[in-house]
């Protein structure tokens, strides 16, 4: 072996030493009892190094493996016992090493070693010494990787002076502190050293102390006097030396923005006064300061946050209006914006509105409106107003914001337009005003139509005609109008033009609600009058009618032949004016099936083709019968109701309850040729020649004590017929004959209180009843049989009907009448006569009594 001095004090080149006396050392007797050695033992080397691995083996077995990492590594067979690897470029893997390990096939671990590969060491990089007081040198640098392992520290650094020839061993890996002797050395020239197990690396710098000065950060930096628009800072600084000057930067920031910078020179206590402050506003003010004799570095910067006093608002309110009739009074909505802060000068805390009538200038109302409201409504007159708003904060208000509004809410048909949107906005432009026009305002609302409108409006100059309307809110689909006002010298608005427009025409998404009527075989009748084309999501210019015709029909020449989406066939018929809603299909054919729908469309696209609606036209003549059954129908309920509305009146009048044939007006109907002179028949007048008794076998017995009462029970039987006329041919009597009252028709009646009962034999032959001729007579015979027969007679047993010259039986009771009934000359125009006695039955005929009817008769009736 032999040696060399390597030392960065010593210059280059070295000399090496002379070599030592050779020693022999035994291979095989160092193994020991190990069957594998394996060696570099714990071997260091830098990344990126080429190193040499070998093992020797006491077992001589050719199945042994190296591995590096668990990777197996190939190497060389020197002979039976020894073999050696090469490995190239190692690499840094971790602190630990790289484990390095040789075993035999399919057996375990035989030994290994670890190789230690350390990261290079690197030159230190921005090595710099500065002081910040003239007596201590701080020096800093940048020492790169760390190349400290388990087997050696980190890199060690050394700070040596050549002039002084002092060094100093460096605590820190990135910085070290070197004190100034006293004996005012202004040049040194360091050399920085780094060194580890492995190599060495250096670095040197020289420098004059006086320009490598690195001032200490200002302390104390505070605000002092501050007003609305001014305020003075004040600070210290640390002393170097005896009285050096530092030059210190002020910088004053608002919104994280630089707006002032000034520079000021001071040795212990800087001051600055700051103007043209905002009011009411954060600001922040910063210093930093650097040597004056040779700048080198700023010092840190110190920072502190002051806010300026408030100031009586700079600007008026921007103010708008919307004036409409509510309940027919002029209701004025007024708005303002609220003032941006540099103009608002501090909180807002109110408003101030005063409208002045000016019809009535001494009459005027004052409103206060707290904070941060920005509307207010006015209910007015037909009067003109001045309205003036001011803003005010703790200080003062602002100018005042003037507006004139009149009773009249302008709503005067003016010119209409449309604008095109862009990604921009809304490009709006207006033909200028001649006159005294002072400004324009244009005016719109931020959500759709459907929505309560957030009232925007834009001010501006005499001379602007356009301006492009900006808004987070617009939405594509969405109609917007523009309203555009000029502004007069009398500070009145007046509406000059109305525009409408979309930041992007969509398609339609719905359909109109379609109304068919007018059907008939050859046609029908399309309205969507409801359909509001301004609410749609782009401007509609019109509409297209799709129909589909049965198998086989060709589309009419008016409409042109299209496919659908689902490749059905489909005849379209457009309709280029958004303002027609209604259309007439016709050249149908009838009682066929079609199918029909109507979509809007704008230039973007049109409706839906979702669900067609189907039809069936009607049969050729249904339409005729339909003109001819309706009218039929309409007159037979025109007659219903009529009649339900007179039945009453043509119940008095043709069919009474209780008639009464004085009267009555059906004489008045009966034109008889034969008697034109005919009245109203009396019972007393006519000459009944049978009588039609009808009787009933059972029946409550009742007794009359001299008044009538209302039979209980009332059925009909069998009649039997008394005959009271003589039927000889040789009988010539003055025409006797017996009376009955029919109280059914003379109510009168009932109240006499004599009656007289005749009683007759069903079975009596009629030439029994010849004698009867007299009438005087015939009435003793029955009031006798009708006093014998009062005091107990079934109730309700018979009805009493008597029958005139011309009368005949009714059907049902042929079988009792005699072949041959007499044929008076008297009462020859009157029939049958039903009389219901009141309160009066008749028993019925038993072998001890001849009783067959009972007749009532009237006080004061006689026979003619």
């Amino acid at each position: 072996m032999r040696s060399m001095v390597d030392d960065a004090r010593i210059p280059k080149p070295g000399f090496w030493s002379n070599w030592s006396s050779w020693e022999e050392a035994d291979a095989q007797n160092m193994l020991g009892h190990d069957p594998l050695f394996v060696f570099p033992k714990d071997k260091l080397v830098e990344e990126g190094s080429n190193v040499t691995i070998c093992y020797v083996s006491r077992i001589h077995q050719d199945n042994i493996s190296c591995y590096l990492e668990g990777v197996q590594i190939y190497g060389e067979q020197l002979d039976r016992s020894v073999s050696a690897f090469e490995l190239k470029n190692v690499s840094f893997i971790r602190e630990k090493g790289t484990n390095v390990f040789c075993k035999v096939d399919q057996g375990g671990v035989l030994g290994g070693i670890v190789l230690f590969v350390s990261k290079v060491l690197e030159e230190p990089k921005d090595f710099s010494c500065e002081t910040q007081d003239l007596k201590t040198l701080t020096c800093t640098w940048d020492p790169g990787s760390d190349t400290g392992l388990t087997k050696q520290p980190s890199q060690s650094y050394t700070l040596f002076e050549s002039f002084s020839g002092k060094k100093t061993l460096c605590k820190h890996r990135n910085w070290c502190d070197w004190q100034v002797a006293q004996d005012s050395q202004e040049t040194f020239n360091f050399t920085l050293l780094a060194e580890n197990y492995l190599r060495k690396r250096s670095v040197s710098i020289l420098f004059n102390l006086t320009q490598r000065v690195h001032p200490m950060t200002p302390y104390n930096l505070l605000p002092k006097n501050v007003g609305a628009t001014k305020a003075t800072m004040t600070w210290k600084v640390h002393s170097i030396g005896n009285n050096s000057t530092l030059l210190c930067q002020l910088e004053l920031l608002a919104e994280g923005k630089v707006i002032q910078q000034s520079n000021v020179s001071i040795k212990v206590n800087g001051e600055y006064l700051l103007s043209e402050l905002e009011p009411d506003t954060e600001y922040v003010a910063r210093v930093r300061c650097a040597y004056t004799n040779h700048f080198w570095k700023w010092s840190e910067l110190i920072s502190q946050k002051f806010n300026t006093a408030e100031a009586a608002p700079s600007e008026a309110p921007d103010v708008w209006r919307n004036l409409k009739l509510v309940s027919g009074h002029p209701t004025v909505s007024l708005f303002w914006k609220p003032l941006s802060k540099v103009h608002a000068n501090g909180k807002i805390l109110f408003y101030n509105v005063i409208v002045e009538n000016l019809d009535k200038p001494s009459r005027f109302e004052v409103l206060s409106i707290p904070a941060p409201a920005s509307s207010t409504e006015l209910t007015l007159d037909q009067c003109s107003y001045q309205i003036h708003v001011t803003a005010h904060n703790s200080v003062g208000p602002s100018p005042a914001s003037v507006i004139v509004v009149s009773g009249d809410p302008g709503n005067e048909e003016v010119e209409k337009g449309r604008v095109n949107g862009t990604e921009d906005g809304f490009s709006v432009s207006w033909k200028p005003q001649s006159g005294d026009a002072t400004g324009y305002v244009v005016e719109w609302c931020d959500g759709p139509q459907d929505l309560p409108c957030v009232l925007q409006w834009k001010n501006l100059g005499p001379n602007t005609t356009s301006t492009v309307i900006r808004s987070g809110a617009f939405r594509p689909g969405v109609r917007y109008n523009f309203r555009i006002y000029g502004i007069s010298t009398r500070r009145m608005a007046h509406l000059l033009e109305k525009k409408a427009g979309y930041l992007e025409e969509l398609a339609p998404s719905d359909n109109p609600q379609v109304v068919m009527s007018k059907l008939t075989s050859r046609s029908f009748t399309l309205s969507w009058k409801d359909y509001s084309t301004e609410s749609q999501p782009g401007f509609i210019q019109g509409y297209h009618v799709y129909l589909k015709p049965k198998a086989g029909e060709q589309c009419h020449p008016a409409f042109e032949k299209t496919v659908l989406p689902e490749d059905s066939v489909c005849c379209k018929y457009t309709i280029d004016n958004p303002e027609q809603k209604t259309f007439v299909v016709e050249n149908l054919q009838p009682e066929s099936v079609y199918e029909f729908i109507v979509t809007p469309y704008t230039s973007v696209g049109e409706g839906p083709l979702d669900a067609f609606t189907k039809v069936t036209t009607l049969d050729e003549y249904s339409h005729t019968l339909i003109h001819i059954i309706l009218p039929m129908i309409f007159c037979i309920l025109i007659v219903m109701i009529i009649c339900y509305l007179k039945s009453q009146w043509l119940k008095e009048k043709c069919y009474p309850d209780s008639p009464n044939p004085y009267k009555s007006s059906v004489l008045s109907l009966i034109k008889s040729k034969e008697n034109p002179h005919l009245t109203i028949m009396y019972v007393n007048d006519c000459v009944p020649d049978a009588i039609e008794v009808i009787n009933k076998p059972e029946g409550s017995k009742i007794q009359f004590l001299g008044t009538r009462k209302s039979p209980t029970e009332t059925e009909f039987t069998k009649p039997a017929y008394l005959y009271l006329l003589p039927t000889e041919k040789n009988y010539s009597g003055p025409g006797p004959c017996i009376c009955f009252e029919n109280f059914t028709y003379n109510q009168a009646a009932s109240d006499f209180a004599s009656c007289g009962h005749f009683p007759v034999t069903p079975q009596a032959p009629r030439h029994q009843l010849g004698p009867l001729t007299s009438p005087e007579n015939l009435l003793k015979a029955l009031e006798q049989n009708y006093m014998n027969s009062l005091g107990e007679i079934p109730a309700g047993e018979a009805n009493l009907n008597y029958v005139s010259q011309l009368a005949s039986p009714t059907s049902g009771d042929k079988d009792s009448l005699p072949t041959n009934p007499p044929e008076p000359a008297l009462c020859s125009e009157y029939k049958m006569q039903t009389a219901i006695p009141l309160g009066l039955a008749s028993a019925p005929p038993s072998e001890n009594s001849s009783l067959s009817s009972t007749t009532l008769l009237g006080q004061g009736e006689h026979c003619r």
